[in-house]
């Protein structure tokens, strides 16, 4: 069926009465089903509404994956297998009908026209409901709706402003600038974190909070160049004193780390009674451990880790290119599953020649066939994501619970870092943030020493963002707000030496990106495709087409 806006807005307002499926508060008994007439009629019908709000914020354009997860596998940073829209996306020969902007699109403005519906109707109940509740729900709702905004004009730029329920005259609408949306998304959260807590407890862990609404607040400005309202949003997030970087990194995306006090906000997920759940650890997993290894990271990303003591790979005296990943920022190999290491209980080796591994989840270890080099759909990298893979899911891979972190502190502090930069008002407070981040106990690496002028701390906040937000879902937004795009995704998109190891440090540049064209050995790299990227075009999605079809007002973007 063709899909504009105004049917979107349709199909929402009847899902909007949809139980929730997420943990704890998301997971209720269905009340006796309301008229869209009626609805609502009383507080627990609007809790109702409102915690169905965050089920549909939890997009999934491609693979059961959440956004964020599968986002990065677009960049130069990692590569989606599939022959999907993402992959479009990352070679740059995307069009108006790529299905990933669509879903992005489609799927945003759901959850919109599901927070019209609630704000729109809310006074119902007004005196029905606590108003501690009625004011704290009126919040979630806006947050939620500012949450895809965001995310609208990061991809798409100028997009139209709905802000409440539509009639059939009033369905085609014209883009909002993209400055105008930014204003409104701050405006809303603003307001909204006024009436959210601090925190919760039990089972309304997962709903928004006011560190929540203060910290999209913060990413808003920080991707439109809004520095000082970045600096004040974050140090607002600082200010509460409710977060601290989990001392174990690699933990952190794990079970054992869902309850960390570094998460400001996480998707909740939960596979009892077939509620919510999603699939990122099929779409990562090894070959020997029952993945399809369809998004894998780049060798240039693995390259782009320094060494230990803080210099790239083509500086540091520590690299050696016949032992590559010994004495590396230890977020390589908590972010990367890397040859010679263990993954989800299976030796990880990825040289073809290597046709039988350990496998360690028997006891003793045997040797097995080794998938990572015999299997034809093997990574085609000679790597794997690390994050978000957990042995607890073995058992279940495409039903995965574990929550999907969207803000954590770490960021918090790094947009801290590059807002006050790019205000030139770089002081201790700027090093202290991006040295708490370097230095949390698992990571350790060497401090960042005072006296940097603006342009080298602009290149050590953009590395460093790369070294911890790796496959986070940042890399589209910053490589974007870097002004170096067309440099990034440009060119060769390469693997490992299938049987062998890269001869040489590639160059590093300032931003963290590598040049293979002194490698001796550049040839035997695997080549996984070439790609292109249009500098007039490319630094904003297309508007799906069917939008602009149905909708005379709208706009497409440039050279679509």
């Amino acid at each position: 069926m063709k899909t504009n806006i105004y049917l979107i807005i349709l199909v929402a307002v009847l899902a909007t009465v949809a139980p929730s499926c997420q943990k704890g508060y998301l997971d209720k008994s269905p009340l006796s089903g309301p008229s869209d007439e009626t609805f609502f009629a009383n507080q627990d019908e609007l809790l109702l509404a409102v915690n169905g709000l965050y089920k549909s914020a939890a997009y999934s354009p491609l693979d059961g994956m959440p956004l964020n997860l599968s986002i990065d596998d677009g960049t130069d940073i990692g590569w989606d297998r599939n022959n999907s829209a993402l992959q479009s996306i990352g070679k740059g020969n995307q069009d108006s009908n790529n299905t990933y902007a669509l879903e992005i699109w489609k799927q945003a403005y759901i959850v919109i026209a599901k927070c019209n519906f609630i704000l729109d109707n809310l006074d119902k109940v007004k005196d029905k409901t606590t108003p501690a509740i009625f004011n704290r729900s009126k919040a979630e709702a806006r947050f939620i709706r500012a949450y895809s905004y965001q995310y609208l004009i990061d991809y798409f730029g100028s997009v139209p402003l709905i802000t409440k329920m539509l009639t059939l005259e009033e369905a085609q609408i014209a883009k909002t600038p993209k400055a105008e949306l930014a204003d409104f998304i701050m405006k809303e959260l603003t307001e909204a974190a006024l009436d959210l807590p601090n925190s919760y407890t039990g089972g309304d862990i997962g709903r928004a909070t006011k560190g929540a609404a203060l910290s999209i607040k913060a990413r808003t400005a920080l991707n439109n160049g809004k520095w000082q309202d970045a600096v004040d949003a974050a140090k607002a997030v600082m200010d509460l004193k409710a977060y601290t970087l989990h001392n174990d990194f690699g933990a952190l995306f794990s079970y054992a780390g869902q309850n960390s006090n570094e998460i400001i906000w996480a998707f909740q997920y939960l596979r009892a009674s077939k509620t919510q759940t999603h699939a990122t650890p099929t779409a990562l997993l090894s070959r020997n451990g029952q993945g399809f290894s369809n998004k894998v990271p780049s060798q240039s990303l693995v390259d782009a880790y320094p060494c230990t003591d803080g210099l790239n790979i083509d500086e540091s005296p520590l690299f050696d290119p016949k032992d590559p990943y010994k004495n590396r920022d230890p977020r390589l190999g908590f972010t990367i599953a890397l040859p010679g290491s263990i993954y989800f209980n299976y030796q990880f080796e990825t040289h073809r020649d290597s046709l039988k591994c350990w496998n360690y989840d028997t006891t003793p270890a045997k040797r097995v066939d080794n998938q990572e080099a015999i299997n034809a759909f093997a990574t085609f990298t000679g790597y794997c994501w690390r994050k978000y893979v957990d042995l607890a899911d073995k058992p279940d891979r495409s039903n995965s619970e574990l929550n999907v972190i969207q803000i954590r502190y770490a960021e918090i502090l790094l947009i801290y870092a590059e807002a006050k930069n790019e205000l030139n008002q770089l002081d201790q407070s700027a090093y202290d943030a991006i040295n708490l981040v370097r230095q949390r106990p698992s990571v350790n690496m060497p401090a960042i020493a005072s006296g940097k002028s603006q342009t080298e701390f602009r290149s050590l906040v953009h590395k460093e963002r790369l070294y911890e937000l790796a496959m986070e879902g940042f890399r589209q937004t910053d490589l974007r707000r870097w002004n170096i795009a067309e440099k990034a995704m440009t060119g060769n998109f390469y693997g490992r030496v299938q049987r062998g190891l890269v001869a040489a440090a590639p160059q590093i540049d300032e931003n963290g990106l590598t040049d293979y064209s002194a490698v001796p050995n550049r040839a035997d790299m695997r080549v996984i495709e070439i790609r292109t990227f249009n500098k007039n075009r490319d630094y904003l999605w297309p508007i799906p087409n069917i939008e602009v079809v149905t909708n005379p007002k709208l706009i497409q973007n440039p050279n679509y």
